[in-house]
């Protein structure tokens, strides 16, 4: 469910690049803004989706952690532990 919704997150995040390079490519047509603002602009937008996804991923990462502690789950590292343990 929540890979769901990370991968919904992505193509939402996606489309709306699109749809900002179609109107940024508008712009450039009706001479309204320069190539090189535009290509500036959208370089500024992908860097930003880059980190919002890692920081996103991150704080999934850690929220899961902590669900898994509270829930008292076995982790692969006590898994191994266990499998040591009893060689």
């Amino acid at each position: 469910m929540l890979h769901n919704l990370l991968y919904t997150g992505i193509g939402a995040a996606a489309l709306m690049k699109e749809k900002v390079e179609k109107e940024m490519q508008k712009l450039q047509e009706e001479g309204k803004i320069k190539t090189s603002d535009a290509k500036s602009f959208l370089e500024s937008i992908e860097q930003k989706g880059k980190d919002e996804e890692k920081r996103l991923k991150e704080e999934l990462k850690s929220a899961l952690k902590e669900v898994i502690e509270e829930l008292g789950l076995a982790t692969k590292e006590d898994l191994a532990k266990l499998k040591e343990e009893y060689k």
